[in-house]
Parts: structure tokens; C-alpha cells; sequence
């Protein structure tokens, strides 16, 4: 398809290199979920990959209606990228996983007044779900310790405030129960068939939503000190994005609805697109373009799914294989399925997906990021 964005239609387009893979699946989600009422046009981006009805990686724009369905549970997942005062020169790996211990369970007593503190900054009402705050769960999200090991534009490091001899903390993870909640009293009452704008049911849904967004917020914001204060460090935050949301979008002076299911905000400044927990992370400025629907990758993208890898995994590696990578970085992870799941060989190059969007304009790289220790669960993901 060459390096440029390929039209599949007259309302659907693709971002990818003719070496960027893309499951026929997603492709046949793209354009289907793009036949959805009041849906004028859609965007694949190069981490396109299938998910459960509708494609991940990708972008709709819609007119009089939204889709909450589309947008799914993980309301607000997305990334915050934290600088630490631990310096690269003191790193001590086995140190850093026995302080690490679990972080898993709910946030310990010591930690309500800040939250209270924060709850009331943010002007969030409790939600029922504050025992998951300062947690990961499962499935693709992570936390995880970085170095930076290429810089493309010092200019751009240096106004951020980025320090290059110490180490980067890049947090993935959304709302957590709060979306899943959300989605289902949703589709109870409504299915998929979405919410016309103007509409008092899609009022409660936009005011849910937006909660969501911020709870995700400062659910990353918790992970990371909760994180920092396990190995005796501190942190402070340089960027955060969200990647699983719908926002209004004037178009021709008309009011339109984005769909990012998973795919970053181009229009937000700075972001981080990362690959798999054995490849690199990058650091992007983004060129805002509406071809995009304002929108970029938000990570690698899958390219098995996950109930191919145990079995084309299993032969190949043992389990404590699959807690290393190939930059000698270490992952903690004690699900056993999760460890298979989310191996390397199961996402697309990130690579890949960087050329592609470079290709046609839409990022230029900043610097380029290297795992130091992944963090996942330290038992069964809950």
C-alpha cells in the first residue's frame, strides 16, 4: 500500500506502510463499524487490530449521535509518563523487585488524606470503586520503569524538563471497574445502538464519562507515587493523555462527536506511544491533522490474539524466560497466563508503527525509550 493513508472508502481510511501488519479482521471492523448511523468518517491507524465488535487502534467521527459502546469499559485508559529522581547509575534490579512487592491490593490507610485531598481538587465524587485506585489490574496494562537511550530533539527534551541520566516512569491504565460499570448500565438500557446527542440520556452518559476520565487520571497518578514510594524515590508528572474516549469536535461549524478507541489525542501536545514490554517506547510531537481525525497510534497494537499465544508460546519459553527480555530488562508478573498474553511476539513491531505515521506526517520523534522493568500483578489479575 506504499507510505502513505489509503482509502477504503469514501469515508474510511487507513494509516500504513506496506510492512505494517493489519489483520483482514480489523480492516472488515473498520469499515462496518464505519456503516453505523450518523458515523461520517473513520481512521484506522497502524496499531489497527481486531477487537470485540468494533476494531482497537482506531478513530470515528460522528454527527447527532455517539457510541458508547464503541468507546467500550476501559473509559480513560491512557498513559502518564513521570520522570523519577532514581538515576540511571543506581540501578539495582533485584533491589528494585523485592521493594516492589505487591502492589496489587487496595492503596494502604496512609494514603486517604491525599486522596481525599485529590478528590476534592478534581471536584470527583465517590464513585464506589476507590479500592481500585493505585492499581493495575490486567490485561495489556502496565506499569513501567524506562531510560531514554536515543534523543532526536534535545530542543524538545530539554523544554519539557525531561532529565536524561535519570530513569522514566510510563504508566498504562484507565478507570478500571468505574468503566466497566458505566458501559454496562449502558448497554442494559440502550444495546449498541447509541445516544443522540440532546438527548437527557446522553447528558448522564457525557457527565459519566467525563468522571471516568478524570478517576483514570488519577488512578496513573497513584500507581506512579504509589510505585516511587516503594523504592524510596519521588516523581513528578510530565505528561498524561487519554486514549479511550469520545469529545466534541467542531467541524464546517458543526458540532461533531471523535470515537478514540484506542488511539491518542494529536491535538494535546506531547504524547508517548509505546511499544511491547520488550521493544521500545517513543516520545512524539504530533502535526494535528484533521486526514487523522486529529488522532495517532496509541502503542504496538496486538497481532495474535490472546488465546493464540500460550500455544504458540509454550514450547518456545519457560516461564521465568518469558520474565527477561532481549534488552536484559525484567518483567514482574506472577499470572501465568498474562505472561504468555502479552508477550513481545505477540504485538506488532512499534517501529513499524512510528515509520508509518512519520511517513505521512503526522509525529515527529522526540527520543526513543527502553524497558527497564515492567511491572504487571504479582498474582492472579483482578
Amino acid at each position: 500500500m506504499g507510505n502513505h493513508t489509503q482509502s477504503l472508502s469514501d469515508r474510511v481510511n487507513l494509516i500504513a506502510n506496506s510492512d505494517t501488519w493489519i489483520e483482514g479482521k480489523a480492516i472488515q471492523q473498520l469499515n462496518k463499524t464505519a456503516e453505523l448511523e450518523g458515523i461520517v468518517r473513520a481512521v484506522g491507524m497502524p496499531d489497527l487490530h481486531p477487537g470485540r465488535g468494533y476494531p482497537i487502534g482506531a478513530v470515528f467521527l460522528s454527527r447527532a449521535k455517539i457510541y458508547p459502546a464503541l468507546i467500550g469499559n476501559d473509559i480513560g485508559c491512557g498513559m502518564s509518563l513521570l520522570q523519577t529522581d532514581i538515576s540511571v547509575r543506581k540501578v539495582n534490579l533485584d533491589k528494585f523487585e523485592k521493594r516492589l512487592s505487591n502492589i496489587d491490593a487496595p492503596l494502604p490507610g496512609e494514603w486517604t488524606e491525599y486522596l481525599e485531598k485529590r478528590f476534592e481538587e478534581k471536584n470527583l465524587a465517590m464513585t464506589g470503586f476507590e479500592h481500585s485506585l493505585g492499581t493495575i489490574g490486567g490485561g495489556n496494562h502496565f506499569a513501567e520503569l524506562q531510560q531514554i537511550c536515543d534523543v532526536y530533539r534535545s530542543d524538545i527534551i530539554e523544554e519539557l524538563g525531561v532529565n536524561i541520566n535519570n530513569l522514566q516512569l510510563l504508566v498504562n491504565r484507565g478507570a478500571r471497574g468505574l468503566g466497566q460499570k458505566i458501559l454496562r448500565n449502558h448497554v442494559d438500557e440502550f444495546g449498541h445502538q447509541g445516544l443522540n446527542t440532546g438527548t437527557s440520556s446522553f447528558d448522564t452518559y457525557i457527565k459519566q464519562h467525563n468522571e471516568a476520565l478524570c478517576f483514570a487520571e488519577l488512578n496513573r497518578e497513584m500507581i506512579g507515587l504509589r510505585i516511587t514510594d516503594k523504592l524510596n524515590a519521588s516523581c513528578e508528572k510530565l505528561l498524561d493523555i487519554n486514549h479511550n474516549l469520545v469529545s466534541p469536535l467542531v467541524v464546517d461549524g458543526h458540532v461533531h462527536w471523535i470515537h478514540r478507541k484506542g488511539a491518542t489525542p494529536a491535538d494535546r501536545g506531547l504524547v508517548m506511544i509505546p511499544g511491547s514490554r520488550g521493544d521500545y517506547s517513543y516520545l512524539v510531537k504530533p502535526t494535528p491533522s484533521i486526514e487523522s481525525l486529529f488522532s495517532l497510534a496509541h502503542g504496538a497494537g496486538r497481532k495474535w490474539a490472546r488465546s493464540e499465544c500460550k500455544t504458540r508460546l509454550s514450547k518456545r519459553y519457560r516461564v521465568d524466560q518469558l520474565k527477561r527480555t532481549e534488552f536484559g530488562s525484567r518483567v514482574i508478573c506472577k499470572n501465568r497466563s498474562l505472561l504468555y498474553e502479552e508477550a513481545p511476539e505477540a504485538y506488532k513491531s512499534i517501529d513499524s508503527v512510528i515509520d508509518a505515521m512519520n511517513s505521512v506526517g503526522l509525529i515527529t520523534p522526540v527520543a526513543r525509550f527502553r524497558p527497564v522493568l515492567t511491572y504487571k500483578t504479582q498474582g492472579e489479575c483482578s
